[in-house]
């Protein structure tokens, strides 16, 4: 029991540690944007040394979109975890639809306010956005190899894959846009519901029976 309780209050330092990094580094990049922003300051606002900052974030990028690869990993969670008889576009989908409603919260439009306008106007931001959507992109090809006898780099995995993330990103991307341009509220929700069926709609025909999980 001592040490299970150790671990859990070693997790929630860690856990404390991470999102007081990620805080100090918002406040600075809201205040100065990404470019003038050094590593070093972010660790002296966080009370932290450069070393732990690096120890939580392989890299500078990673403190802009730390709070945004969650959403992946639960794409990702969703499709491993799908249930018998759940095609993988169906559980890809489930999240992607359901977290539309997040947007009717001022909160998330300002986060993604805050973010959209660093990702603008940072090329460095721009290419690691585009390398982790396509390091999620091999890690969900990698889940629809398990079970099979395909291997991840398998044409039709990366297809599959490639196809479902897009879907995501470009449904992400817009959003962004429509956020910035002012759009709010239950319209955003909407809006973002509406094109994100269509999307889907569109892989049904190819997707709709493809990896169901047997029983």
């Amino acid at each position: 029991m001592v040490v299970t309780a150790e671990l859990g209050l070693r997790e929630r330092k860690k856990q404390q540690t991470r999102r007081l990094i990620l805080e100090s580094a918002a406040r600075l990049f809201a205040k100065r944007g990404f470019e003038l922003v050094t590593v070093a300051e972010i660790a002296r606002a966080a009370d932290v040394s450069e070393v732990t900052v690096f120890n939580y974030f392989p890299s500078k990028e990673d403190l802009v979109f730390g709070r945004m690869e969650f959403f992946e990993e639960k794409l990702i969670s969703a499709v491993r975890g799908r249930e018998a008889g759940e095609s993988v576009l169906a559980a890809f989908r489930r999240p992607v639809l359901d977290g539309c409603k997040d947007l009717a919260m001022e909160e998330t439009a300002e986060r993604i306010v805050r973010a959209g306008a660093l990702i603008n106007s940072s090329p460095a931001l721009q290419i690691r956005e585009r390398e982790l959507a396509a390091s999620y992109t091999q890690v969900l090809a990698q889940v629809l190899a398990e079970g099979t006898r395909m291997t991840p780099d398998d044409v039709e995995l990366q297809g599959v894959a490639g196809a479902l993330m897009s879907v995501h990103r470009a449904l992400v991307i817009h959003i962004r846009a429509r956020v910035l341009a002012g759009r709010r509220g239950p319209k955003l929700v909407a809006e973002a519901r509406a094109h994100a069926t269509r999307a889907f709609a569109r892989l049904d025909g190819g997707l709709a029976t493809y990896a169901i999980r047997r029983a």
